[in-house]
């Protein structure tokens, strides 16, 4: 559905000297630098995947979303969505496809809501028995009916994302470009959008991909995930593998009766880091070095085990080591 092949984007910024004679003189000769936003990034997502595209401020996220629905051009590589591409072809590209940009409504600002979704039924040409079928869809799942002939000017922002997300949706997209979908909203709102991505995904096998810089909404939505840093893709895959990969800290708290003694030990048993305060004992480790049933032995060897909880590397933290890993090595690299 949608194959990209080392696409690449740079900028021409322009830069002059400072002061009065700096502007006269780039009146009569410009001097510019390049800026690549985009760096050789590939990648191929298939029909009806949910993937999260994610990475810091500035990584190039929202340059190569630009590219796929086809507002960019890029400087070189190649993109294909559904066999076209985007920026030769953008009027089909734009019937196939559905976006919501964060906060930056599509819908018009002075007229109501219900006025704005038939002006979309009209320039998509949606057939009378669909339009009705996905706004009774709407409804039940976004509870649109509750501000359909408010003017957007005087919506919410929560009301606007959700109505923002029923004007891509109306003409049965294939493939839906999701830029910050929950920034600002709720808790009660965030999840009401979740759960209405899961379902047109899971029902019309709708293709997503997502940016977002909100963790909770990569866990519950997607199953892949493309991270991407200085414009070029630092991994590509699984979730649970990218968990797995940068995520194999674990920290176990365990309660315990009475006193303990050797705790030096524990070191041995490749227990990185550990801090026992009173009868607690709150412990991190590489669980592909040592088992947690180990240590939980360990203590009951010794003394009577109350409870324990064993947790693992938030996907936040595993995202935040892949950035500082990347530039820990180009640091290395400058200094070479």
């Amino acid at each position: 559905m949608i194959k990209v092949t080392n696409l690449t984007k740079d900028f021409k910024i322009h830069t002059r000297e400072e002061g009065l004679l700096g502007a006269v003189k780039s009146l009569f000769s410009s001097k510019y630098t390049l800026k690549r936003a985009v760096d050789t990034v590939s990648f191929t997502i298939g029909q009806g995947e949910i993937v999260g595209y994610i990475g810091p401020n500035g990584a190039g996220k929202s340059t190569t979303i630009k590219m796929l629905v086809g507002i960019l051009v890029p400087t070189s590589g190649s993109v294909e969505v559904n066999g076209l591409k985007p920026y030769e072809d953008r009027i089909q590209n734009a019937r196939n496809m559905g976006v919501v940009f964060g906060q930056r409504t599509q819908l018009w600002w002075d007229i109501p809501v219900s006025e704005s979704l038939n002006l979309m039924k009209f320039m998509y040409k949606i057939p009378e028995k669909q339009f009705k079928h996905n706004m009774e869809l709407f409804s039940d799942i976004l509870g649109i009916d509750q501000f359909m002939q408010t003017p957007v000017r005087q919506l919410s922002l929560g009301q606007k994302m959700r109505a923002d997300l029923c004007a891509a949706l109306l003409h049965n997209p294939g493939i839906l470009y999701l830029d910050e979908p929950t920034i600002g909203l709720d808790v009660v709102v965030k999840e009401k959008i979740r759960e209405f991505i899961k379902e047109v995904n899971n029902t019309r096998k709708t293709t997503v991909i997502l940016t977002t810089h909100d963790i909770t909404d990569i866990e519950k939505l997607c199953s892949r995930v493309i991270v991407i840093d200085q414009g070029r893709v630092m991994y590509d895959g699984n979730l649970d593998n990218l968990k797995t990969q940068y995520g194999s800290v674990e920290t176990i708290k365990l309660d315990f009766a009475g006193s303990i003694t050797g705790t030096s030990e524990l070191r041995t048993l490749g227990i990185d880091q550990y801090v026992i305060e009173g009868n607690t004992a709150i412990m991190t480790y590489d669980k592909r070095q040592v088992n947690s049933s180990k240590i939980i032995g360990w203590f009951m060897e010794r003394t009577e085990v109350k409870d324990f909880v064993v947790s693992e590397t938030e996907v936040e933290e595993v995202i935040r080591r892949i950035y500082q890993q990347a530039a820990d090595t180009n640091d290395r690299s400058n200094r070479r």
